[in-house]
């Protein structure tokens, strides 16, 4: 937070929501879906030139995601949740987080509009930060020149953000690190995001068939936009209160059985509370193996114990 205000942190839907205190600000623009080391370059730019500057720090972003709502067939792989995300942002020490919805109508509009109407009017920025391919407005006419000569302009500076490159030279993005969920590949999705990629949800009640295996077991129904690669994971449990414990998780269909809707299942090691309807949170640290059908309980039982031994095993070496 901010030397000059000792507000609380909030979140606001819609820039023509947010209250005066809050007006005035560096305002650092962008999806950040993932939140990762890039974004992360751009958040702290945002929340240094606010310091500079004396005045609130605030993110504006926008749900649903713009690449799900052009074509809602196929949503988007979200790597954060809208909430989490917000917490995020809170927790590194913004202001305010401000969401805009995307619909058509935020869509058809035109640039102008948005640095006129959103910037200008509603949050009166006095800075805003921006990654060098930010694009807004009808045909993402609002390039980042536009944006630099509207802050000339209407009044605001502006610094925008280069492309971050990971060790390998590769370009830092939340496609890069969806596609090393798909392959499985946690260890390579970390690097990218500077911290474990988690998930969280409400546990639910299955079929209990962990139970009756010996396996007890947290389930979580992930949103279907979630394409990690099924298999078997090791994983940490952090409750609401904050405990963090370690576990197995298996994320797919469950070919022995069902081969049903995609599933979380997480066996937490040395647990046997009741813990239905609390929210949790699931933290991947690597992968084991691919999800496979058995023919037969015993050799899914024999092979379970070998994923909770291999899991303690990578989990000892963090």
């Amino acid at each position: 937070m901010t030397q000059a205000h000792d507000t609380k942190s909030k979140v606001f839907f819609g820039t023509a929501n947010v209250p005066s205190e809050y007006k005035g600000g560096v305002v650092a623009i962008g999806n950040f879906d993932g939140v990762h080391i890039g974004h992360t370059q751009l958040l702290e730019t945002a929340l240094e030139k606010a310091k500079q500057l004396g005045v609130p720090a605030l993110v504006l972003t926008f749900e649903p995601h713009p690449r799900t709502w052009f074509n809602s067939k196929k949503p988007v792989f979200r790597l954060t949740q809208e909430d989490v995300k917000s917490k995020v942002f809170i927790d590194m020490g913004f202001d305010a987080v401000v969401v805009e919805t995307f619909d058509a109508d935020f869509a058809a509009q035109l640039p102008q509009t948005f640095t006129n109407t959103h910037l200008v009017k509603n949050l009166n920025a006095a800075h805003v930060v921006t990654g060098y391919n930010f694009h807004f407005g009808r045909n993402r006419g609002g390039t980042p020149e536009f944006l630099k000569a509207e802050g000339e302009r209407l009044g605001f500076g502006g610094t925008q953000i280069d492309a971050v490159t990971s060790s390998k030279g590769q370009e830092v993005s939340s496609s890069a690190i969806r596609t090393f969920l798909r392959d499985g590949n946690i260890a390579e999705a970390q690097k990218i995001l500077g911290r474990k990629w988690r998930v969280s949800g409400e546990v639910v009640k299955g079929q209990q068939l962990g139970r009756t295996l010996g396996f007890p077991t947290a389930n979580l129904k992930l949103p279907e936009n979630i394409e990690l690669r099924h298999g078997i994971y090791a994983v940490y449990v952090t409750r609401e209160n904050g405990d963090e414990l370690e576990g197995v998780a298996s994320f797919g269909r469950r070919p022995t059985f069902d081969n049903g809707a995609p599933v979380l299942e997480t066996f937490i090691f040395d647990f046997d509370e009741e813990i239905y309807g609390e929210i949790i949170a699931i933290s991947f640290v690597d992968w084991i193996r691919e999800e496979l059908k058995f023919d037969g309980i015993e050799p899914l039982i024999e092979q379970i114990h070998d994923d909770v031994d291999r899991a303690k095993a990578i989990l000892k070496e963090i």
